[in-house]
């Protein structure tokens, strides 16, 4: 396939919340204690909520940067790209990157809602997070239908009140619910116990997915503090496959066959080793472990109820057939630090070399379709959701890597234990 006749769906990418973001939609009563943005005296943009102080984290929003310029910073607004904030500039910058549709995970209330989950009244945190959800719903993936797949945060601290928010952002048309990896650390029960049955059962009846983001648990792998930051960012991926093996390996996923969960940024180049692994675990320990998977085998389970999703992955890719074509997704992650945006199409096309017109279309929209819920060629032909077109479309939007050198950031040299202690 010519790479200017792909059509592109991202199934991972994040968005910067812009400071205005709850107003009308948070009750009037939440007003004085709403997060909200300070400009601080070193010129830093911080969401300050509850006693605590969160900054934008600059690998979270790196698009348009030189590789050199990767850090902690930018750490103000004026220093991203408007695509990571304004949904307007994101479309633009879609374009120009031969994008036809995004979904977007949160940023500083966390992957799955952690901030606004740890609040002691969890009447505002449920308001908190309706309001959330509302402004994301109406107000970015809304501004868009036909390019944003919708995504909703979890009420993570009452298996019923989320059951209940599956149910009413469905009657809004979002089909998807991040989640977190580990429920655990939030000291909720874990995945093997039958807490959580009102959410699957909502999930299932909605048709919503289950997105599951690596770190989103909170935790990720640092094996020192002096350890290089290379260390965690390589080993990112592997918290994604342990979230794998634990829902794998409860009974959810058999007692739910319908039940659909997205592992995402995690890569799929593991995942035959990890069935493999998982069906010999099974055929040499099921009978003193008390596991039944009844005639079918775990990595059957696994390919029926989850979905892979990767940046750029040849070895997936070329291990398509043994992952499952109708098991994997692309995800593009802008603007973060491992986004290939503004290249992605050329970036594909190196790895798609070899690969048929049917498997590239079911790896770029076609899963997330059917997965998702989300129908892009409802309103336009497909000749105009191509790369081609897209890009045609962007005209002469502007998509060159700019240097920040604002000259007031120091040293980018930082240790594994301060970005740890500054995320």
């Amino acid at each position: 396939m010519d790479m200017d006749e792909m059509v592109l769906v991202s199934v991972d990418d994040h968005l910067c919340e812009p400071p205005d973001m709850f107003e009308g939609h948070l009750p009037s009563k939440w007003s004085d204690e709403a997060p909200r943005v300070l400009h601080t005296d070193e010129g830093n943009d911080v969401w300050t909520f509850n006693g605590a102080v969160i900054p934008n984290v600059g690998l979270n929003a790196v698009a348009g940067r030189p590789k050199e310029e990767y850090g902690i910073e930018p750490t103000a607004f004026d220093e991203m790209r408007p695509g990571c904030y304004d949904v307007h500039e994101r479309i633009r910058d879609m374009d120009a990157g031969g994008i036809l549709g995004s979904m977007c995970f949160p940023s500083f209330p966390g992957f799955a809602g952690r901030l606004f989950a740890a609040h002691p009244d969890k009447a505002f945190a449920a308001d908190l997070i309706r309001a959330y959800n509302d402004w994301h719903i109406h107000e970015w993936a809304g501004a868009y239908p036909d390019r944003f797949i919708p995504m909703a945060l979890p009420m993570i601290w009452s298996a019923e009140e989320c059951a209940a928010e599956v149910r009413r952002v469905a009657e809004l048309g979002c089909h998807s619910m991040t989640f977190t990896e580990n429920p655990v650390p939030y000291g909720e029960p874990s995945f093997h116990t039958d807490h959580w049955d009102p959410l699957w059962e909502a999930l299932v009846d909605c048709g919503t997915v289950l997105s599951i983001h690596l770190g989103s648990s909170g935790q990720l792998v640092v094996t020192a503090p002096e350890a290089p930051m290379d260390v965690m960012i390589q080993m990112q991926p592997m918290n994604i496959s342990t979230a794998a093996s634990d829902l794998l390996w409860s009974t959810v996923p058999r007692r739910y066959p319908d039940l659909r969960i997205a592992l995402s940024e995690g890569g799929a180049g593991w995942v035959p080793y990890f069935m493999d692994r998982a069906d010999k675990t099974y055929d040499m320990h099921h009978l003193w472990t008390g596991q039944d998977f009844g005639d079918l085998l775990p990595s059957d389970v696994f390919r029926r109820n989850f979905l892979t999703c990767f940046i750029r992955d040849p070895i997936g890719v070329a291990l398509r057939h043994e992952i499952g074509i109708d098991n994997l997704c692309w995800e593009m992650d802008y603007p973060h630090s491992d986004s290939s945006w503004p290249e992605s199409p050329e970036d594909l096309a190196e790895v798609f070399v070899g690969v048929s017109d049917h498997d590239i279309d079911r790896i770029t929209h076609l899963n997330a379709m059917d997965w998702y819920s989300f129908d892009p060629f409802a309103d336009r032909d497909r000749s105009e959701c191509t790369v081609g077109a897209l890009r045609a479309a962007a005209g002469d939007h502007d998509v060159s890597i700019q240097s920040l050198d604002k000259g007031r950031h120091g040293d980018k040299n930082v240790s594994l234990a301060d970005f740890v202690e500054q995320t």
